[in-house]
C-alpha cells in the first residue's frame, strides 16, 4: 500500500479525509455571502460523476461547497456543464427542518477545483448535441462494450 504509507507521510502518521471527484456542474453554483465584518463567500454546487461500469449512462449528483477565494473562483467562472476537477474532503452533518424531522447532509468541502477540459473542447461539447470527436467519429459512452455486435 504504497499510496497509503506516501499519505501517512505526508501527514505525519495521521490518515486523512480526501476525495478527488471529475464531473460537469449541473447549474450554476449559489453563491452567498455570511454576513459581519469579515464577510466570506460561501458557493454550492453540484457536480455530475459519472459510473465508470454503468451500463445506462449513470451519474452520481454530488453536492460541494467552498469558501472565500474558492468560492468567488466558482461564482466568476464556473457554469452549467463545465467539467472541474475537485478535490476536497467529505463532510457530514445534520439539522431539523421547520417540519421538526431531522434532516442528514453529506457534502464534499472543495478545498481546489480548477478546469478539467480546455475552453474550445467545453465549447465544442455545448454547441454539439451528437457527441461526435473532432476526427468526424461518433464517440462511444462507457460500458457500452458488451452491447457492440463486434466484440
Amino acid at each position: 500500500m504504497a499510496v497509503l504509507r506516501n499519505l501517512e507521510s505526508d501527514t505525519g502518521g495521521i490518515i486523512l479525509n480526501k476525495v478527488i471527484l471529475m464531473g460537469r456542474l449541473t447549474r450554476d453554483p449559489e453563491v452567498r455571502y455570511s454576513q459581519g465584518e469579515n464577510a466570506t463567500a460561501v458557493a454550492r454546487y453540484t457536480i455530475a460523476v459519472d459510473r465508470k461500469m454503468s451500463r445506462d449512462n449513470e451519474a452520481d449528483f454530488i453536492p460541494c461547497v467552498c469558501f472565500g477565494k474558492t468560492a468567488e473562483f466558482a461564482e466568476k467562472y464556473l457554469h452549467k456543464g463545465t467539467k472541474i476537477a475537485v478535490v476536497g474532503r467529505i463532510q457530514t452533518g445534520g439539522y431539523t427542518n421547520k417540519d421538526g424531522n431531522r434532516v442528514f447532509t453529506t457534502d464534499v468541502v472543495v478545498e481546489e477545483h480548477e478546469f478539467a477540459e480546455s475552453k474550445s473542447t467545453a465549447a465544442n461539447n455545448n454547441s454539439s448535441s451528437n457527441a461526435t470527436a473532432s476526427d468526424g467519429f461518433m464517440n462511444i459512452p462507457e460500458g457500452i462494450d458488451e452491447e457492440l455486435p463486434f466484440n
